[in-house]
C-alpha cells in the first residue's frame, strides 16, 4: 500500500511524498530544522500501521527477561499509538521501558511461533512440511546474530529456556542482554523492532546512528531494511553517509522549519529522488551542502577555500583537486533534471586560456579567475596597499615606503625569471596549437600528409617582449593576470616588503582584512566577473 506524506511547505502547503512498500526515504538535516518533528506528522497520518524508532528511545534494559503478558502489550500499544499522534511525542517518549519490552515480547513471540509452526506440522506427521518451514522460517535470533555479525559488532544473542535473553562474545560465558554495551544494545533495539514489525507496515527509524560508529549503521541499516522488503522504510539521520550507502533510496534535505505558536507549520525541503543518475561522490557533495554550491579548485587548506568562502557566504564551497574536476561536477549537476533544486557553479584559474576558451567555459557555470591563479588576488596591488596601511599604523611606518619597496622587489624577483616565465606561458599556447591542427578521421582516412609547424623560438621571444614590456612599466598587475608568480621570489618579496614574517602570517592577514573590511570585500568580488550577479539570480 502507498503512503502519501504531508510535507507542508510554505510556497505549497499541500506538498505529498507517495512511499510505497519497498521504498526508503532518508530525511536529512542538521539539529533544529524539524525532523523528528516531521516524522511525528508522518506517525500520525498512519498511527495504526506504523512502527516508530524514536530518536530519544531508551536502550538500557532493566533485566534480561520480558517483563509484560500479551494482554498489557496490547494495552500499552493502543496507550503508545493515542501518545504518539500528540505533538509532544516529537521531544517525550511515553513509556520508554515498556516499549522496549514490548520489542523483546515480540522478539521472543516471534522465536516460538516458529517453534510451534514446526512443531505441528511434525506432530500432523506432515515431515515434509515440516522441514520446509523449518528451512524457510529462519530463527529470528539466527537472523539477529546474522545481522550483528555483518555489521561488525562481535555479540551472539540466544533465548534461553526460561525466556532470558542472553549475550556472548568470542564464544565466552553468557552474561545479561542489560550488560551490553550502549551501542550493542541500540543495534539489538532496532533489529528486534524492524524484524517482528507487521507486514506492509511503515517504519520510522529517527537517528539509527545513535552510539553507534558509521562502520556499524551503514550496513546494519543497509541489510536490515533488506530483510524487510515488505515495508516502508523513513530513516531520519544526521549521517549524510548512510542515504549514499543505501541501493535505491530517496532523500529528503530538510533546511529549517517555520513555527506558528508551538507547532512547526511548515517546512523547507527539497527532494533528490532514488532515479537520480549523479555518482555517489557528487551526492555526497549535494547533501552536505547549501542549494547554491561552488566547485573550485583546491583543498580545504588551499588559499582558494578561506578566499571564497569570505566572498560567496551564502554559498557551499567545495573543493575538488583540478580544473578538470571542477567543469566535471558542475556540468554532472547542472544535467541532472532531478535536482533542479541545486544551482551549481565553478571557479577556475585562468592560467592563461584564451578567451575562447574562457566564454565557452562561463556558458557552462564555469568562471576562470582573470588571474593566472587564487594567489593574485592576495597579491593584488589594491590588496597590498590596504594590507600596508595597516601595517604602518600598528608599526609607525610608512605604508607609501613599504609598497614602493614590495614592487620594485616583486618586479625584480620576476625579472630574473623572465626565461621561464616565457616558457611556461608559450608551453600551453603552443600545446593548444597543435591540438588545435591534429589531423581529423577523414585525414587520416584519405591518407593525406599531416605537417605542424610551430615556431617554438619565435613563440617565446614575442612573450619575453611582452614580459619586458610589463616590467619597464612597473605593471606588476598585467604580471599577476598572465604569469605564474608563485614560480618566482615575487610572493616572498612582497611577503617582506611589507613587514611580514612569513607568507602565512600575510596571507592570514588578507583574509582579516576581508572578513573586517566591506570596501576591501567589494573590491575582491569586482574581481569576479559577473559571478556573485549570477549566482544570486
Amino acid at each position: 500500500m502507498p503512503f502519501s506524506l504531508p510535507i507542508p511547505q510554505s510556497d505549497n502547503p499541500n506538498f505529498v511524498v507517495n512511499l510505497s512498500v519497498g521504498e526508503i526515504l532518508y530525511v536529512l538535516g542538521p539539529n533544529g530544522v524539524g525532523k523528528s518533528r516531521l516524522m511525528q506528522l508522518f506517525y500520525a497520518h498512519f498511527p495504526n500501521t506504523t512502527l516508530r524508532i524514536s530518536a530519544h528511545r531508551q536502550n538500557w534494559f532493566t533485566n534480561s527477561s520480558v517483563s509484560i503478558t500479551a494482554a498489557s502489550r496490547l494495552s500499552s500499544l493502543g496507550a503508545q499509538r493515542n501518545q504518539d499522534i500528540s505533538v509532544d511525542s516529537a521531544w517525550t517518549e511515553y513509556q520508554p521501558e515498556v516499549r522496549i519490552n514490548i520489542a523483546l515480547y515480540d522478539l521472543v513471540a516471534a522465536e516460538n511461533n516458529r517453534a510451534r509452526i514446526i512443531a505441528k506440522a511434525f506432530e500432523e506427521g506432515n515431515l515434509d512440511e515440516a522441514a520446509k518451514f523449518k528451512e524457510e522460517l529462519q530463527p529470528p535470533v539466527k537472523t539477529i546474530n546474522e545481522l550483528l555479525r555483518l555489521s561488525n559488532l562481535p555479540i551472539v544473542i540466544s533465548i534461553l529456556e526460561d525466556g532470558q535473553i542472553v549475550a556472548s562474545k568470542s564464544g565466552g560465558p553468557s552474561y545479561a542482554i542489560n550488560k551490553l554495551s550502549d551501542g550493542e544494545r541500540n543495534a539489538l533495539i532496532i533489529i528486534a523492532s524492524v524484524l517482528t514489525a507487521q507486514k506492509e507496515s511503515l517504519i520510522l527509524i529517527d537517528e539509527p546512528e545513535r552510539h553507534l560508529h558509521h562502520s556499524i549503521s551503514s550496513p546494519l541499516l543497509s541489510l536490515l531494511i533488506a530483510k524487510r522488503p515488505d515495508c516502508a522504510f523513513i530513516v531520519s539521520t544526521h549521517d549524510i553517509m548512510l542515504p549514499i550507502n543505501s541501493d535505491n533510496a530517496n532523500i529528503m534535505l530538510i533546511r529549517g522549519c517555520e513555527f506558528q505558536g508551538d507547532s512547526v507549520r511548515a517546512w523547507d525541503a527539497d527532494i533528490l529522488p532514488s532515479n537520480t543518475t549523479i555518482d555517489e561522490q557528487t551526492k555526497e557533495d549535494i547533501l552536505g551542502s547549501r542549494r547554491k554550491m561552488l566547485f573550485i579548485e583546491g583543498t580545504s587548506q588551499s588559499l582558494d577555500t578561506p578566499l571564497y568562502s569570505l566572498v560567496f557566504p551564502e554559498v557551499s564551497i567545495v573543493p575538488k583537486e583540478s580544473c578538470r574536476d571542477v567543469e566535471k561536477f558542475v556540468t554532472a549537476i547542472r544535467q541532472e533534471e532531478n535536482i533542479h533544486w541545486v544551482k551549481a557553479f565553478g571557479i577556475i584559474d585562468g592560467d592563461g586560456r584564451m578567451q575562447a576558451d574562457i566564454d565557452q567555459l562561463k556558458t557552462q557555470g564555469v568562471y576562470a579567475l582573470p588571474f593566472y591563479s587564487v594567489e593574485a588576488i592576495y597579491y593584488h596591488p589594491e590588496i597590498q596597499r590596504r594590507i600596508a596601511e595597516r601595517q604602518a599604523a600598528m608599526l609607525a611606518g610608512d605604508p607609501a615606503i613599504y609598497l614602493k619597496q614590495a614592487e620594485t622587489t616583486a618586479l625584480d624577483a620576476v625579472r630574473a625569471q623572465i626565461r621561464h616565465l616565457s616558457q611556461r606561458i608559450s608551453e600551453r599556447a603552443v600545446r593548444e596549437e597543435i591540438f588545435k591542427n591534429l589531423p581529423t578521421r577523414a585525414t587520416i582516412v584519405a591518407a593525406i600528409p599531416v605537417v605542424i609547424n610551430i615556431d617554438v623560438v619565435t613563440a617565446i621571444q614575442d612573450e619575453e617582449t611582452r614580459l619586458n614590456d610589463f616590467l619597464a612599466a612597473n605593471d606588476l598587475l598585467s604580471i599577476l593576470k598572465r604569469y605564474p608568480i608563485r614560480e618566482t621570489g615575487a610572493i616572498n618579496a612582497i611577503v617582506r616588503s611589507l613587514q611580514f614574517t612569513s607568507r602565512a602570517n600575510y596571507e592570514s592577514a588578507v583574509i582579516k582584512l576581508l572578513g573586517e573590511n566591506e570596501e576591501a570585500l567589494n573590491f575582491v568580488k569586482s574581481l569576479f566577473d559577473t559571478l556573485p550577479t549570477d549566482i544570486h539570480r
